[in-house]
């Protein structure tokens, strides 16, 4: 495809709904492209079986693998997509001389949750800085792509030259990525946006949409703050990780995240993943640790883990009065 250089190898790891996109993208980029999953993932058996799952088909040229060891011989790109808690124990169990010289493309928004780190600083104490890290983040949903909706995305890493190999090898019309310049910023703003979704459910559950404009202010400056507690620019909340992914997780039907919080006000079960529930916990964590406020976080926190009424809750935190703007 235009400014895709093709005949090149990736290997995927994670079969789950992104995971399966990559593999599926990977190969529609020209790229050799073997998808790994664990050997007890019933997705895994279910793509082996029948090569779909309920959101796309994956061609022929995506080899299929539960061994490990032969999918990270694959490739020297390893784009990988699982929950952010599996990360760090996926990384220890792999051996450093199967990772020696490999680049990492973290394909998954998040913070650790017990520590408040980073993705990529979880990955480079894991690996013992073995391999090269990036992280490929920004608004898409596989419904959207695979029905030929385009997007932008961004790709980010603390080498820019890695990034521009990564943009050159998986652009495309479909998905065009951008050369991000903020690896703190961009983590930090695409883990965080996921709660403003959580947010923006509940406030769809309570029948106070409305005040989704409030929500997006707010929150985006909020979360510039901890951006800029952490050591990123401010201004990179403004981009397409956070500020730019909001369409896709504050109203899209799509975003796991935005129905959680919808459900959970309406007490309806959620059977899938939402991240940003643990982002939460690690949010509040940094905050306390970088003394920043951060008042929707922390009213998400205390709706959700602390089990005050979302209603109250909410009402306060946007309709109190004598407030300045932000």
């Amino acid at each position: 495809m235009p400014g895709s250089p093709a005949g090149k190898k990736t290997t995927v790891i994670g079969c789950g709904r992104w995971g399966a996109f990559l593999a599926w993208y990977s190969a529609r980029c020209g790229h050799k492209t073997m998808l790994y999953g664990r050997p007890s993932s019933q997705r895994l058996k279910e793509l082996k079986s029948i090569r779909k799952n309920e959101y796309l088909e994956l061609p022929d040229a995506v080899e299929i693998s539960d061994d490990l060891n032969k999918a990270l011989a694959h490739s020297d790109f390893l784009l990988i997509s699982m929950s952010t808690k599996a990360l760090r124990g996926f990384c220890e169990q792999v051996p450093e001389d199967l990772l020696v010289g490999k680049t990492l493309v973290l394909c998954m928004k998040g913070l650790e949750q017990n520590t408040g780190a980073r993705l990529t600083r979880v990955v480079q104490t894991a690996t013992k800085g073995v391999c090269s890290v990036a992280v490929w983040l920004g608004p898409g949903h596989v419904q959207d792509f695979v029905q030929d909706i385009p997007n932008c995305m961004v790709i980010d890493s603390d080498n820019v030259e890695t990034t521009k190999v990564l943009i050159q090898m998986y652009s495309s019309p479909l998905i065009r990525l951008y050369i991000g310049q903020d690896l703190i910023g961009n983590e930090v703003g695409a883990a965080t946006k996921n709660i403003i979704g959580i947010a923006a459910g509940m406030l769809d559950g309570l029948e106070l949409s409305a005040l989704k404009g409030a929500l997006m202010s707010r929150g985006s400056r909020e979360i510039s703050r901890l951006i800029r507690a952490m050591g990123g620019n401010e201004q990179t909340v403004y981009g397409l990780a956070h500020l730019g992914d909001y369409q896709a997780t504050l109203f899209s039907q799509h975003s796991n995240n935005r129905a959680f919080g919808e459900n959970f006000v309406t007490n309806k079960k959620f059977e899938r993943l939402a991240e940003g529930v643990p982002t939460l916990n690690a949010v509040i964590q940094l905050a306390k640790s970088h003394d920043v406020e951060l008042p929707i976080c922390q009213a998400l926190h205390k709706i959700l883990h602390l089990g005050d009424d979302p209603r109250a809750v909410l009402k306060e935190l946007f309709l109190r009065p004598l407030k300045s703007e932000l």
